[in-house]
């Protein structure tokens, strides 16, 4: 049963990855090239060579930005998005059945909905996604460390609070006990994101429209990959679990 789940997970990501790369080339690649255009610019008008000068040698690319943007982008996406979807039916056979009566459409779109919120949207909020020619070369080893801590961090406060909630709804019921476990995780997620150093490197002279149009992107992409991972596997699920598991989850 195990491994029939995790392969369908892993499907049911690869097939996530694909859309996700689709609306990401489709309405993320425009706010990409024109943020490599401005750091192209910038760059140029930096070194700009005098008169008495020879214009410095181009390196060639050793990707062009056709391939980036074409194979590279859904050979990343698809990858991510198979990883994402065996590590979900991991966690789906874990909670399914804990979590009450559900079936397991149900219980995947609400694990959908919460890993969307936990490991991606709230890490986000703290440290959105920039495009090229915003931050730092020299900062983006921290950059990357206080993202993906912030992300761990986040994770374990979502499973504690689950955690918790399961016990209080065994007195309190199920939509109290939600609520509370809820208010929980806000509550310390917030100071955490108080705590931890903010990181703001946009130069002033970024066009705010590209920004926004990339980072609106991101989320677009990250909504697409969760909801379609989620409805995939929960039709999938439905059929490993079988008929019988059907009806005793109504």
């Amino acid at each position: 049963m195990m491994r029939s789940l995790l392969v369908r997970g892993m499907l049911a990501g690869l097939i996530a990855g694909v859309l996700a790369t689709l609306f990401a080339y489709f309405f993320g690649e425009p706010s990409v090239e024109a943020a490599i255009g401005l750091e192209g610019s910038a760059a140029h008008s930096h070194s700009a060579p005098d008169a008495h000068e020879h214009p410095p040698a181009e390196e060639d690319e050793l990707v062009t930005r056709g391939v980036q943007s074409t194979v590279g982008l859904l050979t990343g996406v698809g990858l991510y998005g198979v990883a994402v979807g065996g590590l979900f039916s991991l966690a789906f056979a874990f909670v399914y059945g804990r979590i009450g009566t559900l079936r397991p459409r149900v219980t995947a779109a609400l694990l959908t909905a919460s890993a969307f919120v936990v490991v991606f949207l709230v890490p986000f909020l703290k440290y959105p996604a920039n495009p090229p020619a915003v931050g730092q070369a020299g900062t983006i080893g921290s950059r990357t460390s206080l993202y993906f801590g912030f992300v761990a961090l986040s994770l374990l406060i979502g499973i504690l609070a689950a955690a918790f909630g399961r016990k209080l709804a065994d007195k309190l019921g199920a939509w109290r006990g939600g609520l509370i476990a809820a208010g929980g995780y806000v509550v310390l997620i917030a100071v955490a994101a108080a705590l931890l150093p903010s990181i703001d490197e946009v130069p002033a002279e970024f066009p705010g429209s590209t920004l926004w149009s990339f980072r609106l992107a991101s989320v677009g992409t990250q909504l697409v990959l969760w909801t379609v991972l989620g409805l995939t596997f929960g039709a999938l699920a439905e059929k490993v679990l079988g008929e019988k598991a059907l009806a005793g989850k109504r």
